[in-house]
């Protein structure tokens, strides 16, 4: 009988091994709220190049917060004729407490919702949690140990493999009010970049990591460093393989979206960057560093209407420009920028928090609050122009 009992025995532990094995080749994950430990990378060429259409459509939602608002937000997105939700996640709202330990019910439902309205989702990433900042006295950055960030990017697209399409790395590093109130630190921003790339691509190759959007500026350190100046840095430090997509921000300033850099450098004693196509000088440093085959992501363009905001006022349109601009934006894009533009993200749909007090109010298309929905003359253009 003990012979026998042994043979039962090993053949159980034999039939259970090979069930994992089976499991394990078929990536089916029994837990899905425990997140597998990245393995070693492969190198960055071996993942997918995922190619987007010449453009592609987005808006800026903000739904975090608002479970009242969110199937009415993607829903104007819906019937705009678009076809993407940018929205942001902050680090600390899901990793806050304590590393690995993580609440998924916001983002769980933003996720389930733009899937209902059959929108793709870019995740925008950033705002460390408490924990993983480093002492005051060392601090170079918003992240005292890159791979924290890396593990919490791999924890979220090993969740949501194959429903959220894209991520966003980071928000404007060039400028030290994102960078911890740090003078911004390209170096140290591509450590945050490849430690993001190589978590998402390990856990689902097939989503796109994009780089931050920069902020067009002409101030300089400690404040800030020109975007172009920062993007050459990147490149410097060898950001090229830890991309899909590079990301850029595309205010139009003052001009219509047709206005080309050298015209209102002559206006600006030489600053190049007060206009949308502002997006051609970072598409000439790809080029100069041989990263042509990429394409470009614009992850936020508009026009404010501020009148209220000395810093903004100085180059506020009225809403009917905006509108017009917008339109004449994506035209202009889909005319001279194609493959090499892909997602053009305009901002946005209002935060139903948002008060005129506020600068993000006056970049909206639609009216903050709730219930009834107000749209802004740029949403009604947005929806009609042909795609």
């Amino acid at each position: 009988m003990r012979l026998w009992a042994l043979l039962l025995f090993l053949l159980g532990v034999a039939g259970i091994l090979f069930l994992s094995w089976v499991l394990n080749r078929s990536g089916w994950n029994p837990f899905p709220n425990v997140i597998p430990t990245p393995t070693a990378p492969p190198t960055p060429t071996s993942w997918p190049r995922v190619r987007l259409d010449s453009p592609e459509y987005g808006m800026q939602a903000f739904l975090w917060w608002h479970e009242q608002t969110t199937d009415r937000d993607l829903q104007l997105i819906a019937d705009a004729g678009f076809t993407w939700v940018k929205q942001h996640v902050g680090w600390r709202d899901i990793e806050g407490i304590q590393k690995g330990s993580y609440d998924w019910y916001a983002i769980d439902r933003i996720v389930h919702k733009a899937e209902e309205h059959g929108l793709d989702v870019l995740f925008r990433l950033d705002r460390q949690p408490l924990w993983a900042m480093a002492p005051e006295e060392t601090r170079a950055g918003p992240v005292e140990n890159p791979q924290d960030f890396g593990d919490f990017c791999h924890a979220i697209a090993a969740r949501y493999r194959g429903r959220v399409r894209a991520y966003q790395v980071w928000n404007e590093p060039n400028l030290a009010r994102e960078w911890q109130h740090l003078p911004p630190d390209p170096v140290s921003y591509v450590e945050l970049l490849r430690a993001c790339y190589v978590g998402v691509k390990i856990a689902d190759p097939e989503a796109l990591v994009i780089s931050a959007g920069l902020s067009p500026t002409g101030s300089a350190p400690p404040d800030a460093i020109p975007d172009i100046d920062y993007l050459i840095a990147m490149y410097e430090a060898g950001a090229a393989p830890y991309f899909d997509l590079l990301g850029v921000h595309a205010p139009g300033f003052l001009y219509p979206p047709e206005i080309s850099p050298e015209e209102v450098a002559e206006k600006h004693d030489g600053h190049r960057f007060f206009c949308f196509r502002h997006v051609e000088d970072a598409r000439e440093v790809m080029i100069r560093y041989g990263d042509e085959d990429k394409q470009v992501a614009i992850l936020e363009m508009g026009w404010t209407t501020d009148p209220v905001h000395p810093d903004y006022a100085w180059f506020a349109v009225t809403e009917e420009e905006k509108a017009d601009y917008l339109v004449r934006a994506f035209r202009y894009a889909d005319e001279n920028w194609s493959p090499w533009i892909s997602l053009m993200t305009v901002i946005s749909i209002a935060d139903p928090r948002w008060t005129e007090d506020e600068e993000q109010y006056w970049w909206a298309i639609t009216e903050p609050g709730w219930p009834e929905t107000r749209v802004r003359p740029a949403y009604d253009a947005l929806k009609e122009m042909e795609k």
